[in-house]
């Protein structure tokens, strides 16, 4: 079976993490029983690292890095080195806000087979007008820029072959802030097998909120 890492960045999300934990700890079940999910929580200033603490008294494949910056990016970063370093075959990136609904990871998994990467793309986003127009100007920065076309370059919804993505990954330094574009925008320019397949995004529940946007 092969070995899948689950991993999310989390900063002040004391009213989401213990339901958004609930939710994914079972795909883990889609992998092999070396399976984790791996949270990064650094700086925040709730109840965040107390709350992960204690569910993994319920969940033994849960991991907590805790020793990274506060920005999102550079706990990508830390997250994605980390698997990497543990020898992971795929790497699956989400976020911890609960955003993102779980139940359609299975059919990203179904197509890891054939893909190197498979990117979400959220059709209907619903957490602001605002948030839209941003993600549509760095779709646009990067066809103009580079000749890479994708309809989301920063969705939190990203299945991964680590052998592949390793290649791109230390490219990057690791306190990158928006290593998930560059991911995207490598990953296509040098026309590895990328699919894109729509996702639900529903608006946070509460909680805090990167220095990035995601």
């Amino acid at each position: 079976m092969e070995k899948l890492f689950l991993v999310m960045p989390a900063y002040n999300e004391e009213e989401n993490i213990e339901a958004v934990i609930d939710a994914w700890y079972p795909v883990l079940e889609k992998g092999g029983v070396e399976s984790r999910l791996i949270v990064a929580d650094s700086g925040s200033t709730d109840n965040t690292h107390e709350i992960l603490v204690g569910l993994q008294q319920k969940y033994d494949k849960l991991q907590i890095i805790s020793d990274t910056e506060k920005q999102h990016g550079p706990k990508l970063m830390a997250l994605y080195d980390y698997a990497v370093q543990s020898g992971a075959d795929y790497i699956f990136q989400t976020d911890s806000d609960g955003q993102t609904d779980a139940a359609e990871f299975a059919a990203f998994w179904d197509m890891r087979k054939q893909f190197d990467a498979i990117f979400g793309n959220r059709q209907n986003r619903k957490d602001g007008k605002w948030r839209v127009f941003v993600e549509h100007v760095v779709c646009i920065l990067l066809r103009l820029c580079f000749g890479v076309k994708v309809p989301d370059a920063n969705a939190p919804f990203r299945l991964m072959k680590t052998e592949v993505m390793k290649k791109y990954l230390y490219r990057l330094p690791m306190n990158y802030e928006l290593p998930n574009i560059m991911l995207t925008a490598y990953f296509v320019n040098y026309k590895e097998r990328v699919a894109v397949h729509a996702i639900t995004f529903e608006n946070r529940r509460g909680g805090g909120k990167f220095s990035q946007y995601s």
